[in-house]
């Protein structure tokens, strides 16, 4: 009788979720929202995400293929950092619930194609109206002071995306605003526009987008080390911001499917 060692299965093992890898690639770009951040980031780049994805998906005990897929997709709606995010409690709960894996992945899916309908409308037509806001929203004049930073942009954000700021609500928006502006202020970003920037960036690509593979441009960006002037990084933020969604904006690439 042949026997078959631990290391020959962990080959089988390995082999087999490359392929997959291989498989989300072609899957993710069929979309045409997605196809444009795909061609944006490139291959290799893509290919990060979806191991960190894979990787995080077996954290809350995903093994199967068809919640690691959810999984990788949920990325691309949410953010990689979706599972901690304040803006969407629902599906951490879920993650974190007890019970069958497909269970779950079939209540996040349900949840998700409910989302889909009140926020993005039909054929995702908000979204796009959205990300063009948001590019407006980094480059606007901003109109109110430190002192009023929270309302200013609770006015602000849900004039970019208003179906979606009244799905997250006043209270888990107000928990975003504070997140955001912390964490320029930790990366020394002194003026209101450089905290609202920072504010605009997870509210339109997740609160974890400073440290996510499918925004590469924010950390490297952040970590840029021949920009020494926090206002002058705060600056150059700014102008990647609008230039990414100039791209996504444009034509889908050739291939792209509906």
């Amino acid at each position: 009788m042949l026997s078959v060692r631990p290391i020959q299965v962990k080959v089988f093992e390995e082999a087999a979720w490359r392929q997959f890898e291989d498989e989300m690639v072609v899957h993710v770009k069929k979309s045409p929202i997605r196809a444009r951040l795909c061609k944006t980031i490139g291959d290799e780049q893509l290919r990060v995400a979806i191991r960190q994805a894979i990787k995080r998906a077996g954290i809350y005990g995903f093994s199967y293929r068809g919640p690691v897929r959810l999984y990788i997709e949920l990325i691309f709606l949410f953010g990689s950092d979706f599972d901690t995010d304040p803006q969407y409690p629902a599906i951490a709960k879920l993650l974190r619930a007890p019970g069958d894996q497909m269970e779950r992945a079939e209540q996040i899916h349900q949840w998700v194609l409910s989302y889909q309908e009140q926020v993005y409308g039909p054929e995702a037509v908000n979204v796009r109206k959205a990300l063009e806001a948001l590019s407006d929203l980094a480059q606007k004049t901003v109109t109110f002071s430190a002192d009023n930073f929270v309302a200013g942009m609770l006015q602000e954000m849900p004039r970019a995306f208003p179906q979606k700021a009244a799905y997250v609500g006043e209270e888990r928006l107000t928990t975003l605003i504070h997140q955001g502006r912390a964490e320029a202020r930790e990366r020394r970003f002194s003026t209101v526009r450089g905290e609202g920037l920072m504010v605009t960036l997870k509210f339109g690509f997740g609160h974890g987008c400073t440290d996510d593979p499918l925004y590469p441009w924010i950390s490297r960006t952040l970590k840029d080390e021949r920009i020494i002037d926090p206002e002058a990084r705060a600056e150059r933020l700014e102008k990647k911001a609008v230039t990414w969604l100039e791209h996504v904006l444009a034509r889908p690439p050739e291939g792209a499917q509906t």
